[in-house]
């Protein structure tokens, strides 16, 4: 990939309509933060075509300047496979953006769909945009956290993406009881006091409400399954933001329990933050 990438945002398209939906955001995205945008369409070898490539290049390029004509626009085209492409764009660009078909079954995810190889292996935050659920009001951004420091990246995110937008930003912590296994039975810890948690959680997040008093904040504490739980809060808000851990323990572990369920379930735009 020769374009110069750095600092940029990176939008991948391939002429869908999924990918209109995430190239109109990104593009929203670049005048909102003044940044150049760069349009990337790969494709592997087995199904390159010039004349193709053009077009949805050219497409791109006539609805950027439509929606966003202040935004410098490059492109990127390369023979490879989408998620290598995209990811190397990553470590140079400030967000890479694609689109999704939608909810697809946990297996898709496993297998290595695009989006979910690109979000996981990022080394920027990657936007997955989804189709929505069209005709609801939309409540903000809704961002996914807990009180250690691995969650300090995903509330900037949160909150910038928030400031931008003019939006109400809801934060967020789920949490399962702990289960310690004793031999062949299992004892459960002693319950988490709720109000203990949301205490942590609003001492977590007081710094970046300092730095950012436009934004309306409302804090959430429950208890349950966070996956489920955040992609259930999802439903009626503008952006769902995670983190992934990279690194340590096994990745596909860590980034399964919540950032793979958010993709997989939830029905509005997901935000996945790198938390290392």
């Amino acid at each position: 990939m020769s374009a110069n990438l750095h600092g940029r945002l990176v939008v991948g398209v391939d002429g869908s309509q999924h990918s209109e939906r995430a190239l109109r955001w990104a593009a929203d995205q670049a005048l909102l933060e003044q940044r150049g945008l760069t349009v990337v369409h790969a494709v592997p070898a087995s199904e390159a075509a010039p004349d193709a490539a053009r077009d949805v290049i050219a497409r791109a390029r006539v609805e950027v300047a439509r929606r966003a004509p202040e935004v410098d626009v490059a492109e990127a085209v390369c023979v490879a496979d989408p998620r290598e492409a995209l990811i190397e764009a990553s470590r140079k660009a400030s967000l890479v953006v694609l689109g999704s078909r939608g909810r697809g079954r946990l297996r898709s995810v496993l297998l290595g769909s695009v989006s979910a190889a690109v979000a996981q292996h990022a080394a920027c935050p990657v936007v997955v945009h989804r189709p929505g659920n069209p005709g609801l009001v939309r409540n903000g951004v809704l961002a996914g956290v807990d009180e250690s420091e691995r969650s300090r990246p995903v509330l900037q995110f949160a909150f910038r993406i928030a400031a931008q937008r003019a939006l109400p930003l809801t934060v967020m912590h789920s949490f399962s009881e702990v289960l310690v296994p004793t031999g062949p039975a299992v004892m459960a810890l002693p319950p988490v006091d709720v109000d203990d948690e949301r205490r942590a959680l609003a001492e977590t997040v007081a710094g970046f409400g300092e730095r950012y008093p436009e934004v309306r904040v409302r804090l959430e504490v429950s208890r349950g399954v966070p996956a489920v739980d955040l992609a259930r809060r999802a439903e009626r808000m503008n952006l769902l933001v995670v983190g992934a851990h990279h690194g340590g323990l096994p990745t596909a572990l860590l980034f399964g329990s919540v950032s793979a369920g958010a993709l997989e379930h939830a029905t509005c735009p997901v935000a996945v933050v790198p938390t290392t």
